[in-house]
């Protein structure tokens, strides 16, 4: 279709006047990727499309996806930027790992991502951007809706700028301020493709722009004329219907891990009744939980942006020594930075967490693309015997409870805890059922008060069952003590140089965080039938897609065996014997092998590497091969 419809005589602008009757296809999940340029609003249309999939009770997942650059040439590859959103019927895990469908805006976003789609998927494009001056651009030679590039898919050209432009033609804006709302067109289309309802769409509109009249009037024009394009064209005659997925009862909200972590931080600093303090300098992907925890001072949370990653590691250990639940946050490169204050925290024996947002590495890698590679630094990566515990999320909606899981750690054994996320589960979404607030543990902090040892205070006199110090705020009358990066007494915390202390301290500080495996729960195994040969064992955002292959390889009548960590250091007291169980584990990693090499070096098992790292998430099906071909094997 190379010219836009005609429209209704008299009827709406941007209605297309041409009418059929529709087909309802049922289908049971859907992939959809939109994709544009960094200006035309991607991330925004992607995150309205999924509310709209949250309000009718699919189960969903999405990725977004960030060009790296911060102002890349406009139409060009490196500046597309792109969501992806899976919802079904029933619960999924990923993404998905190929659209069904993909809506570009542009020729650079169908150039960036046409080889995602699948085989025989949905095409939507912008067809008025295909023009020579954006082909240039995008590096093709010809034009793809010509030259065959899209042969084997079901193409629809929709000119989705000129309708646009119709559709807000009457509300006196500029044709480039017009054509800003393209995305809302797009939005509608699909809309009404798989009956998203159109008042969440609009009220959410009206609470953005509702005080700018002219945009909000812009804005559901184009997004109502999108939706009657579908309805009414012939170029759709079919619509697609995906039914709700069972879920347990409760209430429900859309959450990303950003949000999810930064409101179970803030949960944790309740249940423990002390304050937030959050310190961190801005650095993608972490910036986003920040952001988050800026927004909820009426929570008694504080937050400081530092002059530099150093600076935010040494404020947030000092919010810690004040009494504070001290918090930082970062990424790979601003780890490396804070080592030398982890190790202080560490000496100290306060209660501090960091948190790792991880992403492709190393030096500046790809800022925006997701990777788990940081394993190892967060194990070994400071001078010294310096041991700290790691927790890590796998899933958005799990960020929430691993927050709180850290916060517990650091508070109860008196020991900073890196908790590790990555740009996937930051950035991604899902479903998650609000808790019971009743539920959620309390963490006592349990401040010295007094002297502990007759009428003197000892700073390093441990609890006998966790070997934490005690906690004394500075001010407390009484409680006076030495603090430093200098070897500490034991008991006393003076300073020492002596051998056989130094030994000793060493020693106490490595049990104390073994002592946490006593109060963390065992290593769960999913194993149906109890026969499984292959065990895959995972960390991290790998829970979705180890689940799903299972599930997929199951269904092919095969036996696997799957379990998952959360708790990397220390590990679950049962880990030893789960792997010693089968003889064959797998263990799938966005890395190079980091958590093979820590199992094979602990427990002496042959456990098999299954790597990826090409800053994308793990796919389902390549997953699924694997453990195929190691079952054959």
């Amino acid at each position: 279709m190379s010219e836009p419809p005609d429209m209704l005589e008299g009827g709406p602008p941007g209605v297309p006047a041409t009418h059929m009757t529709k087909t309802v296809e049922e289908k049971e999940r859907v992939v959809i990727r939109f994709a544009g340029d960094s200006g035309d609003g991607m991330q925004l249309t992607g995150d309205r499309f999924t509310n709209a999939t949250a309000v009718l009770g699919n189960d969903l997942a999405t990725l977004p996806d960030f060009p790296a650059e911060i102002r890349a040439p406009a139409g060009t590859v490196h500046g597309v930027s792109a969501f992806q959103i899976q919802f079904s019927s029933r619960d999924i895990m990923t993404p998905g790992d190929h659209p069904n469908v993909l809506v570009a805006m542009n020729p650079a976003a169908l150039k960036a991502e046409l080889s995602s789609v699948e085989k025989g998927g949905t095409v939507i494009v912008n067809e008025d951007a295909f023009v020579q001056r954006n082909l240039d651009k995008a590096g093709f030679a010809t034009n793809p809706l010509e030259d065959g590039t899209l042969d084997g898919f079901q193409v629809y050209r929709v000119p989705m700028t000129s309708i646009t432009v119709r559709a807000v033609e009457q509300l006196g804006l500029t044709r480039k301020e017009a054509e800003r709302s393209k995305n809302m067109f797009a939005l509608g289309l699909v809309s009404w493709m798989y009956g998203r309802p159109m008042d969440v769409t609009i009220n959410w509109l009206q609470k953005k722009f509702g005080d700018k009249a002219q945009v909000f009037d812009a804005n559901v024009a184009a997004f109502k004329a999108g939706y009657n394009f579908g309805e009414t064209t012939e170029l759709f005659a079919t619509s697609y219907l995906v039914k709700a997925a069972p879920a347990t009862p409760g209430l429900y909200r859309n959450i990303s891990g950003a949000t999810a972590l930064a409101l179970g931080l803030v949960a944790a600093a309740e249940r423990s009744g002390m304050g937030l303090f959050y310190a961190s300098y801005p650095i993608t992907p972490a910036s986003e939980l920040l952001h988050e925890l800026s927004r909820l001072k009426n929570f008694g949370v504080m937050t400081l942006q530092a002059e530099d990653e150093i600076a935010a590691a040494g404020i947030a250990l000092g919010a810690a020594f004040a009494g504070e639940l001290g918090v930082t946050g970062t990424s790979g490169p601003g780890m490396d930075l804070k080592a030398e204050t982890l190790g202080l925290a560490v000496t100290l024996e306060l209660p501090m967490v960091i948190v790792d947002v991880q992403r492709a590495g190393p030096s500046t890698g790809m800022p925006t693309k997701t990777e788990a590679g940081d394993l190892l630094l967060a194990m070994y990566g400071r001078h010294g015997e310096s041991p700290m515990p790691i927790v890590a999320a796998k899933s958005p909606s799990h960020c929430f409870d691993t927050a709180i899981e850290a916060c517990r750690i650091a508070i109860t054994y008196r020991t900073p805890v890196i908790v590790l996320s990555d740009t996937y589960l930051a950035n991604s979404s899902e479903p998650w059922r609000l808790p019971d607030v009743d539920s959620l543990p309390a963490i006592d902090p349990k401040f010295a008060t007094g002297p502990n040892a007759g009428q003197e205070f000892l700073p390093y006199l441990r609890d006998p069952e966790t070997f934490a110090r005690p906690w004394a705020i500075p001010g407390t009358p009484g409680l006076r003590h030495r603090i430093g990066g200098l070897e500490k007494e034991d008991g006393t915390g003076d300073i020492s140089y002596d051998a056989e202390n130094h030994e000793r301290m060493t020693h106490i500080r490595a049990e104390k965080i073994e002592k946490i495996a006593d109060s963390i729960p065992p290593l769960e195994v999913d194993d149906p039938d109890g026969d499984a040969q292959l065990l895959v064992l995972g960390w991290g955002s790998s829970y979705g897609t180890i689940r799903a292959a299972a599930r997929r390889v199951r269904e092919a009548g095969h036996q696997v065996a799957t379990a998952h960590l959360t708790h990397l250091n220390p590990f679950p007291k049962n880990t030893g014997e789960v792997v010693r169980r089968y003889p064959s584990v797998l263990i799938p990693e966005m890395n190079m092998g980091q958590l093979a090499l820590l199992i094979r070096g602990r427990y002496l098992v042959d456990a098999r590497s299954f790597t990826k790292v090409q800053g994308l998430p793990l796919f389902i099906e390549d997953l699924e091969a694997e453990i195929v071909k190691v079952m054959d094997g």
